[in-house]
């Protein structure tokens, strides 16, 4: 068995070699965007890619080299039911409101008309999100009818840059006055307002739709729970200073078998089954005491669950210890191949 790994340095990349090495596994560095990659992997039977939502060559054609490989019947991580919605709320809502998810009431028009027309019915404030972007960006609280009316008139005309360069700016202020982010972060915040990132650069603007949640007032926090295989680890995560986003903030907690509603664990691995997910990352937000999910991906911070002790399975049952998520990750790809 051999397998090939992409590698992005601070990526999941790091682990996965490190525990093949400590496995006496053979495996090999590839370099995913060779125009002969496919060629390359020919003779490899797993290949692993920790794509990121924020570099432009991975989000051009990374789902394609993958999802091209399963069809070769080469096993693959994210495969094609894990990774195919990744940083696309749009898609996620499809996907969770056909299994009958417990989905924040979401909302996409494709027509500037309808889109009005929703406008002068609905009730205010509502989330206004772009598609893509993780950690918050791209996501704003909208007030009222006026509000709501501009951004349409934007999603329907020049669109939206994936990059917003002033709030990148502000969150690099949050986090440098909460001791988070250096004063060289700061910096390179205001280099941003001049010099776009190379994402921004390549990536074309969001329009042609637009795309809202209900508000649910009250929160101070959200749930963030993790399925990897049978396994299961969560966070709280609480919202910034006079905000309502938690994703993102920095500050957060790690669930024990004390301090969680079994509940959202038992509805997050009913969600990991019906949608055969290798990793699944569910985002929850509480309405009226039920747990409603927000977003769905596959993919973490590479050190989120480090300080968590332990890990619930399948049957709910906590398991203390320290656990390293990457390596079940590779552990269940080698366990299904030899399955």
């Amino acid at each position: 068995m051999k397998i090939a790994i992409h590698h992005n340095p601070h990526s999941f990349s790091d682990r996965w070699i490190k525990y093949c090495e400590k496995e006496k596994i053979e495996y090999k560095v590839v370099d995913a965007f060779d125009s002969n990659i496919i060629e390359q992997l020919k003779d490899f039977d797993i290949f692993m890619w920790h794509h990121h939502h924020a570099q432009y060559k991975d989000v051009l054609t990374a789902k394609r080299i993958l999802f091209a490989l399963e069809h070769a019947g080469i096993k693959v991580f994210p495969n094609f039911n894990t990774g195919w919605h990744f940083d696309d709320k749009v898609a996620q809502k499809y996907l969770l409101e056909a299994i009958n998810a417990p989905l924040v009431p979401s909302y996409v028009f494709y027509d500037k008309k309808q889109a009005l027309e929703w406008v002068e019915k609905t009730k205010f404030p509502k989330v206004f999100k772009l598609k893509g972007g993780a950690g918050s960006s791209n996501v704003k609280l909208v007030h009222s009818q006026n509000e709501a009316k501009k951004l349409i008139n934007i999603a329907f005309g020049k669109g939206f840059s994936q990059f917003d360069r002033i709030a990148n700016l502000q969150e690099k202020i949050r986090r440098f006055k909460e001791g988070r982010e250096g004063f060289k972060g700061v910096l390179k915040g205001i280099v941003r307002l001049v010099i776009p990132t190379q994402f921004s650069k390549y990536q074309p603007p969001e329009k042609g739709y637009i795309y809202f949640q209900d508000f649910i007032p009250n929160l101070n926090s959200d749930i963030r729970i993790q399925i990897i295989g049978n396994k299961a680890c969560g966070l709280k995560r609480f919202v910034r200073k006079n905000d309502f986003r938690a994703s993102g903030s920095g500050n957060f907690v790690e669930f024990n078998d004390q301090n969680i509603d079994k509940n959202i664990l038992k509805v997050a691995f009913e969600i990991k089954d019906k949608l055969h997910s290798q990793c699944l990352t569910l985002d929850f937000i509480y309405k009226d005491n039920e747990p409603l999910i927000v977003e769905l991906s596959y993919g973490f911070p590479i050190k989120f669950y480090d300080n968590c002790i332990g890990y619930w399975d399948e049957n709910l049952v906590w398991h203390e210890g320290k656990f390293n998520p990457q390596y079940w990750i590779i552990e269940n790809l080698l366990k299904s191949y030899n399955n």
